[in-house]
């Protein structure tokens, strides 16, 4: 992840050419996004009206703000998981050696929208080939992750994306990891809601904002105009 804090123009054009070469790199789903199907497989809505999910799919600046976007979810917050709780800090996950990834807490209610339909967006949104880098972002903590809460939700992932490799979606194989037991650690107050604090940053133009567009346009009934913000409240560990 990149902070880019008033640079140079020279430096401004560099990182635009760079990135916009990173993200024509990528590989769209074979039969095209609209295309992405429907889980086999997903949990039935049940008596419960709130539920938890973890995924991670590169910089949580983007993840967080789709989910941000979307119909039934409650609270999207940017954090770690996969490492303990001393080396949750920002600076220390950059390192690539805690075991960390970048991933977005999300809570949603179950009656509104499916843990199915929620990885159906997650692996339309981000690029699950990609091993431990997305886009322009390289090292383990931007690996495609999910962190399952309970069994029922890593057997419905895994199912999902053998059903996702089966059809060749993607036309090569998927490499999300499903890591269950982990705990969730939010991450620094300065990086949530930074989507929409700060749509005019370069790295948000290129990499992220596509990512609410084609929600929009692929999810229309899932998709909700005014996101559902952190603004100050932050969840316990999970």
């Amino acid at each position: 992840m990149k902070r880019i804090l008033a640079p140079p123009i020279v430096f401004v054009l560099a990182f635009l050419a760079v990135a916009l070469m990173a993200c024509s790199s990528l590989p769209a789903p074979a039969t095209g996004a609209n295309a992405l199907p429907k889980p086999a497989v997903d949990a039935p809505p049940g008596m419960l009206t709130s539920d938890v999910v973890v995924f991670a799919g590169g910089c949580f600046w983007g993840i967080q703000g789709v989910f941000q976007h979307v119909k039934g979810v409650t609270s999207a917050v940017s954090g770690y998981t996969g490492g303990d709780q001393k080396s949750a800090v920002y600076e220390t996950v950059s390192s690539g050696t805690t075991g960390h990834a970048e991933s977005v807490q999300i809570t949603f209610d179950p009656r509104l929208i499916s843990y199915g339909q929620l990885l159906q967006i997650f692996f339309s949104v981000h690029n699950p080939t990609e091993l431990n880098y997305q886009g322009p972002d390289y090292g383990t903590q931007y690996r495609s992750t999910i962190f399952p809460t309970n069994a029922e939700q890593a057997d419905i992932a895994k199912a999902y994306i053998d059903q996702l490799d089966k059809a060749h979606v993607f036309g090569q194989a998927i490499v999300t990891t499903i890591e269950p037991g982990r705990t969730f650690y939010p991450a620094e107050s300065y990086h949530q809601d930074f989507l929409t604090r700060n749509p005019n940053d370069p790295y948000i133009v290129i990499n992220d904002l596509p990512k609410i567009e084609e929600l929009k346009q692929v999810f229309p009934t899932q998709y909700r105009a005014d996101p559902v913000l952190v603004a100050g409240m932050q969840p316990s560990s999970q």
